[in-house]
């Protein structure tokens, strides 16, 4: 299922091509559902519970033998590992810090898969979101950097995250995009007609 309906993705595309027909940046927006899966997660909390349930019955003599005791643990491993792989309660397990580390990681890999390192120019722009996360980062080439500092993009990244954490990823796509857009034109105004990368919305499922 996709993240954004057609109609929002065409949006997204047009806003783009509207932006870049007014400076030399090119701008890739790419959606990710999570940057990872996470598969370690339930089977380490699984792993813990089955530990520490069996563990805390036995400080109770006598109620259960060895081999009830035995049987509890692998229960609790079991039901333990298939609950924690709802996506909603995976996510919340795992610590706010390690979470944006992969986003981060995802949208480096990302910026490097779409080739916004090779454009004319160094102008390359990477919108990213990762929405299980609630992570947006833009990225930018040297092209862009050495005339806007991270600073210019921060209170962009704030109001996008926002959005994401209020089900507004579309609106806050189309609201990212074209704040970028009033820096990017006075700084990196066009020069010449060019589409050198896709203006589609990229979804990573």
């Amino acid at each position: 299922m996709a993240l954004l309906s057609d109609s929002e993705q065409l949006e997204v595309a047009e806003t783009i091509q509207r932006i870049e027909r007014e400076t030399d940046a090119e701008l890739v927006t790419v959606l990710a559902a999570r940057a990872d899966d996470y598969a370690y997660i339930p089977l380490l909390w699984a792993g813990i519970l089955a530990l520490v349930v069996p563990g805390a019955i036995n400080y109770f003599p006598g109620w259960w033998d060895a081999s009830s005791l035995l049987l509890i643990q692998w229960a609790t491993f079991v039901v333990a590992a298939l609950v924690c792989r709802y996506p909603a309660i995976t996510t919340r397990l795992i610590p706010r810090t390690v979470r944006h580390w992969r986003a981060g990681n995802l949208a480096r890999r990302q910026f490097l898969e779409q080739n916004l390192h090779h454009t004319e120019g160094g102008t390359g722009m990477l919108i990213f979101v990762s929405e299980a996360e609630r992570y947006v980062e833009i990225l930018v080439d040297r092209g862009i950097s050495e005339r806007l500092g991270d600073e210019t993009w921060e209170g962009i990244i704030a109001d996008f995250t926002r959005r994401v954490r209020q089900g507004e990823t579309a609106r806050g796509f189309v609201e990212c995009i074209e704040s970028c857009g009033e820096h990017l034109r006075r700084e990196v105004p066009a020069t010449h007609a060019r589409d050198e990368l896709p203006n589609r919305l990229i979804i990573l499922d």
